[in-house]
Formats: structure tokens, sequence, C-alpha cells
């Protein structure tokens, strides 16, 4: 079992009342969400990170899309989408891995009322790449593996809206290095270890 807490009761399997009733404690997962600008390697450390657990996988972009391609105009309503879904999951004790920008401060805090309201641990992390000219190649290079997904380039990634991480603000982050993909998912897989 993991962390958080939660009751659930067992039935007989039948739609009839339960024959014999037992209390168990389900308790909830962990909420990781795995933040960082575009191109710095999130998603393939998130991924790699929901196959190591194993977790549930969350995809903000994917979502986004698929409101899109729904004829939806997508301001925050992909980031809304995937809180519900988070919060399902946790609920029924599982741990969830989020990938998400999180360019803003409202963005960041919205994942500490997603953790509350399923009474789920929460871990931020933050995705970094120090060096830019790998940074540009990867943004420049890599092709959406979502239909209809279209990638932000190099100038909307370098002048797209992204604030600074400031913890007072938005609260404790773990920061993860992506130059090294195995590294990173070592590093973050640490972190993760139960105290």
């Amino acid at each position: 079992m993991t962390e958080g807490a939660g009751t659930w009761t067992v039935f007989d399997g039948s739609m009839h009342q339960p024959t014999q009733r037992r209390q168990d404690v389900i308790h909830a997962g962990r909420l990781i969400v795995i933040s960082g600008r575009p191109g710095t390697g999130k998603t393939t450390l998130a991924k790699a990170t929901a196959q190591e657990l194993p977790a549930c996988y969350l995809r903000v972009d994917a979502a986004e899309t698929a409101l899109v391609r729904a004829g939806v105009a997508v301001v925050t309503e992909g980031y809304a989408v995937i809180h519900e879904l988070a919060v399902s999951n946790l609920q029924l004790g599982h741990t969830v891995v989020v990938d998400a920008v999180n360019p803003l401060p409202q963005a960041r805090a919205g994942w500490f009322e997603t953790a509350a309201r399923a009474r789920a641990r929460l871990v931020m992390v933050e995705v970094e790449l120090p060096d830019l000219r790998e940074h540009r190649r990867r943004v420049e290079e890599r092709e959406a593996d979502i239909f209809g997904h279209v990638l932000p380039t190099w100038d909307q990634v370098v002048h797209g809206e992204w604030t600074p991480w400031d913890e007072e603000r938005d609260g404790e982050r773990l920061r993860v290095d992506s130059t090294n993909a195995d590294v990173a998912l070592a590093h973050l897989l640490q972190a993760l270890r139960p105290e």
C-alpha cells in the first residue's frame, strides 16, 4: 500500500447488499508533477518515471491537443482535465506522474490543491537543461508524438510564457538536469524512494 488516507468497503461482487463487509485502508498515491520548458526532456523523464514506478501517466499536451481537435479554444482547459483525472487516479491509490510545462505560478499552485483534494503527497519536479545549444537542438529536431500536436519553435520557447521558479511563491521542488536522460531518471527515482 502507498501513502495517504481513505477507506474502501469490499463487497462480495454482487449488485445486492454485501454479504461480508470489511474495511480496508486504501491510501492515496503520490502526485509527481514534472515541469519545465518545452524541449528540456520532461516528457522523456515523465514517461520513464511512470514506467519504472509504475504509475499512471497524464500529459497536459495530450489533453490540450484532444480538446483542440474537438473544436475547443484552449487556455487552461487541458490543465483542468488533467487535474480531475489525477484526483480520480490518486483516490484509487495510484501514483500519478503529470507531464506539464507549468509555466506560471498559478499553474504550479493548482497541483497543491489537487494533491490536497486527493489527500496525496505532492512531489514537484523542475526539469532543466543548462546547455542552451543542446536545448535548441532538441526543440528544433523533435517530432510531435501526438496526432495534431503543434510543437513550439525555438523562438516560441525562448519568448513564451515562463516565470522562473520561486520556492517561496511556488513551493519546494526537486531540480533535475536532463542533459543525460539515464542520469536524470536515476536521480529522480533515488529522490522518490521512501524515506
